[in-house]
């Protein structure tokens, strides 16, 4: 099963990229972020005439997360309310479209788009404090229907050093901060695991290059975009991998894919000749 994220920077700018990727790629799911649209302009038909089924929550000129499936999508739950209905900060912080989740192949997927933060002297540092609170409890909320788990998505943080292009310069700013990295830990607990970094230790592995200052150019990037798995989807885990190639596009989103294919259902012998097993 080929599980797919990516922070699209506007699907509706981005549509043909995205639709060219998939006949490309082929992913059993493609989980997006940043969609930036209003539910009734999202650009279903296109992904459905391709045999996909899809389900969306967004909203106008920010935010937004969607899901695009071969796999039937099943009890959809959309925003932080959707685990935690009676979560004072889930309701106060639903104005913002960033989480949707969906039972695929019997598999709990959660895609995430996590507030950017913007600096730490700034309410929106405050804002996205509270916001890693709340993911806590909603987790711990889906933890109790036992399912296999996978979250991803733009998380908006780096965890280690070797997941941003200079350390020792962004290291404890917006990002990279400790109070930042320890709320994700705590999302995380012993529950959730790094699939990435089971395959591939090293750093310079990026997924997202800022627009400016030639960022792309000179490949000064961060990994911020991430796909945790459960312990029982990581020992299926076969490969996971960054496609930088979407980013060096024309008019590309600042953000690249990033893929995991696992052996699910499990299976005693595992065959796969897709293109990003080897790559």
């Amino acid at each position: 099963m080929l599980i797919a994220t990516w922070n699209v920077n506007s699907i509706r700018t981005r549509l043909n990229q995205v639709l060219d990727w998939l006949d490309e790629v082929n992913p059993d799911l493609l989980c997006i972020q940043e969609t930036k649209v209003d539910d009734p302009f999202f650009p279903a038909a296109s992904f459905e005439d391709k045999g996909y089924q899809v389900r969306y929550y967004g909203q106008k000129s920010y935010n937004g997360v969607a899901m695009i499936s071969r796999y039937p999508l099943k009890d959809v739950r959309c925003g932080l309310l959707g685990e935690l209905p009676n979560d004072l900060d889930a309701k106060l912080l639903e104005d913002q479209k960033r989480v949707i989740s969906a039972l695929v192949n019997d598999i709990r997927v959660v895609n995430l788009y996590v507030p950017n933060g913007s600096s730490i002297a700034s309410d929106k540092y405050q804002y996205k404090i509270q916001w890693l609170s709340c993911l806590s409890r909603y987790l711990n909320s889906q933890k109790l229907r036992d399912e296999p788990l996978c979250v991803l998505g733009d998380f908006n943080i780096a965890m280690e050093d070797r997941d941003m292009h200079s350390p020792e310069r962004l290291r404890g700013g917006i990002m990279a901060s400790e109070l930042e990295q320890e709320k994700l830990r705590s999302v995380l607990q012993d529950r959730l695991h790094d699939v990435f970094r089971l395959f591939e230790g090293d750093t310079n592995h990026w997924s997202w290059w800022d627009y400016r200052s030639g960022a792309w150019d000179r490949d000064k990037g961060w990994r911020i975009d991430h796909i945790y798995l459960s312990s029982e989807l990581l020992d299926q885990s076969v490969s996971c991998v960054i496609d930088k190639k979407m980013r060096g596009k024309t008019k590309p989103s600042d953000h690249a894919p990033v893929l995991v294919d696992i052996n699910w259902p499990p299976q005693e012998e595992y065959e796969d000749d897709s293109f990003y097993l080897h790559h």
